[in-house]
């Protein structure tokens, strides 16, 4: 039998995975708290801290419970939260009126939040689904959701959560044009150092569906009502679409660029980080929050350790910053 000769292997990647300290060393990314966002869901009353089903672990926090919540989040060094209401449906009206209310629900919460917790960042949510009796991000007319006529108000309740003081108003409506006449409306009353996080590719996910819960904010069906929100968030196949919307964003003065959702669409915070100049961020949904819990509670996966992959994938894949259910999680883990 013929015999050959082992050749001498010189390059052995395994050499950099040999023990802790040295794959520590090799290390390529790096997630720390100083990424981590805290999305954090609030509801009218006193002393009420409600568990969402679909999202065990997660909250509905009257404001008194989450100046608790910010002050333990501030305590572990994470920067900022980003604040979602659950308007009671009386409030609701087809106009989103509710959201114009200087004294209401969202425009208190910052207050109290700034009250808490001074150095935290405060990231309030501009679209109407929230208080919108049609439950959509925009205007309803004619079976429609109507793109120019929802501009307005969306820069009015952006001005209306800036004057509350917002550090970051968050447009999440995927109207055409909101990131030009939020900016316009801010610098006009005076709001030019709040900041511009603009939802960039939102796409028409199925991982939406524990969020929607959280809120009550589904749209709803009869009569011409769309029945979805497929006219204006991004279809789930297309990825250099998200860089069109990128190139208008940071044109119409962005300051900051989200992915939503996360793990699925590693890919598009990948070409956005490629191109952008400004950070990017990535929104780690509901959706797949809930699937990471209810696997690790049925014993099919390591809670921890998919969690801190996960929030590690989506670093490596380009974001800047993470909005993340695991936000309080991750930082007592990474502390």
């Amino acid at each position: 039998m013929r015999r050959f000769t082992p050749f001498s292997m010189h390059i052995r990647p395994r050499r950099l995975r040999a023990n802790s300290g040295i794959r520590r060393l090799a290390r390529e990314t790096h997630l720390a708290t100083d990424h981590l966002i805290a999305p954090l869901f609030v509801i009218e009353g006193e002393g009420i801290r409600e568990e969402i089903s679909s999202m065990p672990g997660q909250y509905r926090l009257s404001l008194d419970e989450m100046a608790k919540e910010v002050r333990e989040l501030a305590e572990l060094g994470i920067p900022g939260i980003a604040l979602f209401p659950k308007i009671e449906n009386v409030l609701k009206d087809a106009q989103g009126s509710a959201s114009l209310d200087p004294e209401g629900l969202i425009p208190r919460a910052v207050r109290t939040a700034k009250e808490a917790a001074g150095t935290m960042l405060v990231i309030t949510d501009v679209a109407l689904d929230p208080y919108s009796s049609d439950g959509h991000d925009g205007i309803v007319r004619k079976g429609r959701v109507q793109n120019d006529e929802t501009l307005e108000l969306l820069a009015d309740m952006a001005v209306v959560q800036a004057g509350a003081g917002a550090d970051i108003v968050a447009p999440s409506d995927m109207m055409d044009g909101r990131v030009k006449t939020i900016r316009n409306a801010l610098d006009a009353t005076g709001h030019t150092e709040v900041a511009i996080l603009s939802y960039t590719a939102k796409y028409a996910s199925a991982f939406y569906g524990p969020f929607r819960d959280a809120l009550d904010s589904a749209p709803r069906t009869g009569g011409d009502i769309p029945v979805d929100k497929k006219t204006y968030q991004m279809d789930p196949a297309n990825g250099e679409e998200a860089l069109r919307e990128l190139e208008l964003d940071l044109a119409e003065g962005a300051d900051m660029a989200m992915v939503k959702p996360a793990l699925p669409y590693l890919d598009v915070i990948y070409r956005l980080r490629q191109y952008s100049t400004v950070p990017v961020a990535a929104y780690h949904v509901s959706g797949e929050y809930a699937m990471l819990v209810t696997a690790a509670k049925n014993g099919w996966i390591d809670r921890q350790g998919a969690m801190m992959e996960s929030l590690t994938a989506i670093r490596r894949a380009g974001a800047d910053i993470i909005l993340t259910y695991f936000a309080k999680e991750a930082a007592k883990h990474l502390r």
